[in-house]
């Protein structure tokens, strides 16, 4: 299991972290509940039936550390960081590889978006995380999720509309918190 893992950790622990880290927004935070999703994968690899892809395993088992961990901190709204370029209608948006920490001050409009996904509900957070920070198939996320391939389709379509109505509404002088 040792070279398996270390196997899971050179090619996944980035995009795992980095799925973390734009959930919880705190670098120790992060490192801690990565610590935790290793730990699950180490106790529960057994268990691992090859349905999904590795890849949608591991980060669905971080999906759920991240929501024990919000569920244990009694928090209503969480927040995510994002970076979009609107201009591209619903296609993926890669990822430019700077660290998060670097990303979240790198503009104006990013900090705009940020403020603006704190209102967004866990779900959409998600979803728009998965698909556009990790880039997941919609049947990959579907699976993360343990939604339906309908249900992403319509939390993603959701999350951008109301993404670009907070947004608007900021451009409007109506800072909304």
């Amino acid at each position: 299991m040792e070279i398996v893992f270390e196997e899971l950790y050179e090619k996944y622990h980035k995009d795992l972290y980095q799925f973390v880290f734009y959930m919880v927004k705190d670098r120790l935070t992060t490192e801690d509940l990565v610590q935790e999703v290793y730990i699950k994968v180490l106790k529960s690899h057994h268990h691992f039936k090859g349905d999904s892809s590795v890849r949608t395993w591991l980060f669905s088992i971080a999906r759920h550390v991240t929501i024990d961990y919000f569920r244990s901190q009694n928090r209503k709204r969480k927040r995510i960081l994002t970076f979009f370029d609107w201009t591209t209608k619903g296609e993926k948006i890669e990822d430019v590889h700077p660290l998060p920490d670097e990303v979240a001050i790198q503009s104006e409009e990013l900090k705009q978006i940020y403020n603006c996904l704190d209102q967004c509900t866990i779900d959409q957070k998600s979803v728009i995380i998965l698909r556009y920070m990790q880039s997941f198939s919609i049947k990959e996320t579907a699976e993360i999720l343990n939604f339906s391939e309908s249900k992403v389709k319509t939390t993603q379509h959701r999350a951008l509309k109301a993404l670009r109505t907070y947004i608007e509404n900021q451009d409007e002088g109506g800072e909304r918190r």
